[in-house]
């Protein structure tokens, strides 16, 4: 038998060999190399915050049982045993579930609660209003090329969800178990093997887009289902009981269990809910602009003379601020190194955007959102009011980028200045569709520039050079997390209707890919553990739905 042993805080040069790794453990937990029989990788990330940049390693020693501990293994904090969790053993339950489970929205947090269904042989059917991923991708590029809307599949709806078309972030603040299941099933896709342990991994447009065709290969094999151009348009109940939905307006299914797994951008199903008497609560998210620099700039900051270093990849950053004035918080969210700023439209009329970074983050030019957070008094708790405020502000941005989806931009500097920016020719502005010079003291509201305006010169502070004349902003970012949540009890399920199972962001439980994803395993399991395998397959007949294949 062997134990495991944690060891924390391994500080190692830049240039170091991979054996060394093992000799610092060893040293620092006081075990005997030769009492090593191996060491697994926990976690790596950079540490710039001294003069000399260096990786920092938690890995996990791998020693037989019947060896005498060292002293330090008790006494340093750096250093501890680990006891082996026993995996939750999931059963299905007894009550019977007529029909198989519907679960709206291909994005991570449903197509991890449909993968986990169907290992567990729940035959789950998806049903995704977008395309499926080739034919997504094409109506994307045409949209970026063209300003050509797609309204129900671009870079919002489709194949993969939100995240489809993003930078790939796998990081995450929740402790939740299931993340490691997660990861794995990355790897298990495709994902690079180091995501298991990198400090901040991400996947990749390029390489994500890949493993969402792999899950659904999965999911269809394990005899799931996939319904894309398949549009939730209704939803039938009667006596607090669910009855069936409409797809796209004339498709009546009849459904026993429905999973909401819709994203932070399906208005529509929002204000479906709300009509029909699900209660739903506003909350805070947060609006903006994406800023631009050059990644040399960003790279010098954060690591000096070690800048450009080959085993360090393009530096990112992660900043906040407390504005006194007026108590809102302005913070960097979505970091794209070597990434590109997109459009992110999923209404006609309507400007919107997002960061995406291909896996080599290999563009020249880093990105970030500079969000604003507000809060539901903001629009007197009225349940849809935040949605409206996103929704005002989109327009207001198509409207002053040329009303031909191009967004309005300024250099940093003129936006401190208070003044417009007349040319962008020659910028970094990355945006497709493109780009039009102007005031984006025109857009948001005087405080909220301010707030902006402060928070600039506090972080330029904190990392000089950020104030840089190159530095570009991009309007309007609106799309951060849920404006509202679709309550739900202990359950899962939501409080007004037993059988409807909000997740994911879009429900106002996630913030970002693995939160989502989580959300939407809790969802499965709650499901396998209540109910038995269904007594049959939905089959949905309908002449414009595209039902997904295996690839």
């Amino acid at each position: 038998m062997q134990m495991r042993i944690r060891v924390r805080d391994l500080r190692l040069d830049l240039d170091h060999k991979d054996n060394e790794i093992k000799k610092a453990a060893a040293e620092k937990s006081g075990i005997l190399m030769e009492n090593i029989r191996g060491i697994t990788l926990i976690k790596k990330a950079v540490d710039a915050r001294r003069r000399k940049v260096y990786f920092t390693y938690t890995v996990d020693v791998e020693v037989e049982d019947d060896i005498d501990i060292p002293a330090l293994v008790s006494l340093s904090p750096d250093v501890s045993i680990i006891k082996e969790e026993k995996k939750e053993e999931i059963k299905p339950g007894n009550i019977s579930l007529p029909l198989s489970p519907v679960i709206v929205g291909s994005g991570p947090a449903g197509l991890f609660c449909a993968l986990f269904l169907a290992e567990h042989g729940y035959k789950p059917v998806v049903i995704e209003r977008g395309q499926d991923m080739e034919r997504r991708i094409k109506s994307v590029e045409d949209f970026w090329r063209k300003g050509k809307l797609e309204p129900e599949s671009n870079t919002q709806f489709g194949e993969g969800g939100a995240g489809t078309f993003s930078d790939g972030k796998l990081t995450t603040r929740i402790g939740d178990v299931r993340v490691n299941y997660v990861l794995e099933t990355f790897v298990r896709f495709g994902a690079d093997p180091e995501i298991r342990y990198l400090k901040k991994p991400h996947v990749g447009t390029d390489v994500i887009r890949e493993i969402v065709k792999k899950m659904r290969n999965e999911i269809i094999r394990l005899g799931g289902e996939f319904y894309f151009d398949a549009r939730l348009t209704d939803i039938n109940i009667n006596q607090k009981c669910l009855k069936s939905i409409v797809i796209n307006y004339k498709y009546e299914v009849p459904c026993s269990l429905l999973v909401l797994a819709i994203g932070n951008s399906a208005r529509d199903i929002y204000r479906l809910l709300m009509k029909k008497g699900i209660e739903i609560t506003p909350k805070p998210f947060a609006v903006g602009v994406r800023v631009e620099h050059p990644q040399e700039l960003i790279d010098k900051i954060q690591y000096g003379d070690f800048a450009g270093h080959p085993r360090l990849g393009a530096a990112d950053y992660h900043l906040t601020y407390r504005d006194k004035e007026t108590g809102r918080s302005l913070y960097t969210f979505c970091m794209c190194p070597g990434g590109y700023v997109i459009g992110a439209a999923s209404g006609e009329g309507q400007v919107v955007t997002n960061g995406m970074s291909y896996f080599a983050r290999d563009t020249g030019i880093a990105n970030s959102a500079l969000v604003i957070t507000v809060y539901p008094e903001d629009w007197n708790n009225e349940p849809l009011g935040g949605m409206k405020l996103q929704e005002e502000l989109e327009r207001k941005a198509f409207k002053l980028g040329g009303g031909n989806y191009k967004a309005p931009a300024q250099k940093m500097t003129d936006f401190l200045a208070k003044k417009p920016t007349y040319s962008l020719k020659n910028s970094l502005a990355t945006f497709k569709p493109g780009v039009t010079p102007a005031n984006l003291w025109d857009l948001f509201p005087v405080e909220f520039c301010e707030v902006l305006r402060r928070g600039l010169h506090y972080w330029d502070k904190k990392m000089p050079g950020f104030i840089d004349e190159r530095a570009v902003l991009t309007a309007v970012e609106t799309r951060t997390s849920a404006p509202v949540r679709i309550m739900r009890d202990e359950n899962m399920t939501s409080v007004s209707i037993s059988d409807i199972y909000p997740c994911g962001e879009g429900a106002g439980y996630a913030g970002g890919i693995v939160s989502a994803a989580v959300d939407g395993l809790k969802v499965a399991e709650t499901i396998v553990k209540k109910y038995a395998p269904p007594q049959k397959r939905i089959e949905i007949e309908g002449e414009e739905l595209v039902r997904g294949s295996l690839l």
